[in-house]
């Protein structure tokens, strides 16, 4: 893949290049950063590992953009996962090649299988839904990569929801015969129609997360009304630091409870019983 621009954040490389710019001709392993995965990432150095060691991180939400013009003044256009989705769709369409779909339930994979034959027919497609479960077993993981492996597709699509999908892609990706292997998660939901993504209107606003949050308030309101105002006092401590010549950005663990998942607790726990 051509040379692609970026911009500094906190350690992250965040793409500045245009997304049309992404190609899959040769393993690229694509993952955005919010203030979510961002806030996570503190406190789940395995997760940080996963978004520090991506070939692209697509700056997905306008925590981010704004972050970066305030630290380093510099304007960014948000690019969320749907957005590579639909890049590699139309690409793939165009060039006749083939992408698999990895994640999600064997109901929505078949509506997507019904849509890109519909609206994108020059495509090869594969799709597995793997066990819906906290962790895989090597066993489950061995089937996972074969299932992969024996479509060899030029796009990998994955959707198990941040921190596992990275992290998943990130302890694989050296077995893994594809070419970009993108980790998508909700893209899964809103392509197949069984999740509505808010319009464009909204999208252009920036306020994609707040009809988000109203439509499914059980499930977002703390990846918006927690994880949010977090991001928003480390991006404060970050200026701070920065006018100050000190520039240290971190979330303190004991914030970490209130907002980190069931995943990142176990974590947490076994590396303090270590």
């Amino acid at each position: 893949m051509e040379s692609l621009s970026t911009v500094q954040l906190s350690g992250y490389s965040i793409l500045s290049s245009d997304v049309s710019q992404l190609k899959y001709d040769s393993k690229c392993i694509i993952n955005t950063v919010n203030q979510y995965s961002y806030i996570i990432a503190e406190n789940d150095k395995e997760f940080k590992n996963a978004l520090l060691n991506s070939d692209v991180l697509l700056p997905d939400g306008v925590g981010v953009t704004a972050a970066v013009k305030l630290i380093n003044n510099q304007s960014i256009k948000k690019i969320a996962g749907a957005d590579v989705h639909e890049h590699f769709l139309n690409k793939l369409n165009a060039e006749g090649g083939s992408c698999f779909y990895l994640g999600a339930s064997d109901a929505t994979l078949g509506k997507i299988k019904e849509k890109i034959s519909r609206e994108y027919p020059s495509i090869k497609v594969g799709v597995y839904s793997p066990p819906f479960k906290p962790s895989f077993s090597d066993e489950e993981n061995a089937e996972m990569i074969s299932k992969v492996n024996e479509f060899k597709p030029d796009v990998l699509f994955v959707g198990m929801t941040a921190p596992k999908q990275e992290k998943w892609i990130y302890k694989h990706k050296d077995n893994l015969d594809a070419g970009a292997v993108c980790a998508i998660g909700a893209v899964f939901d809103f392509f197949a129609g069984t999740v509505n993504r808010p319009s464009k209107f909204w999208q252009n606003l920036g306020l994609e997360w707040f009809v988000r949050l109203v439509n499914e308030p059980k499930r977002m309101y703390k990846r918006y009304l927690i994880y949010g105002p977090a991001f928003g006092v480390e991006l404060l401590r970050m200026k701070i630091n920065q006018l100050s010549g000190k520039f240290a950005p971190h979330v303190p663990e004991k914030l970490a409870p209130q907002y980190i998942s069931q995943t990142q607790l176990n974590y947490n726990n076994n590396k303090l019983a270590a």
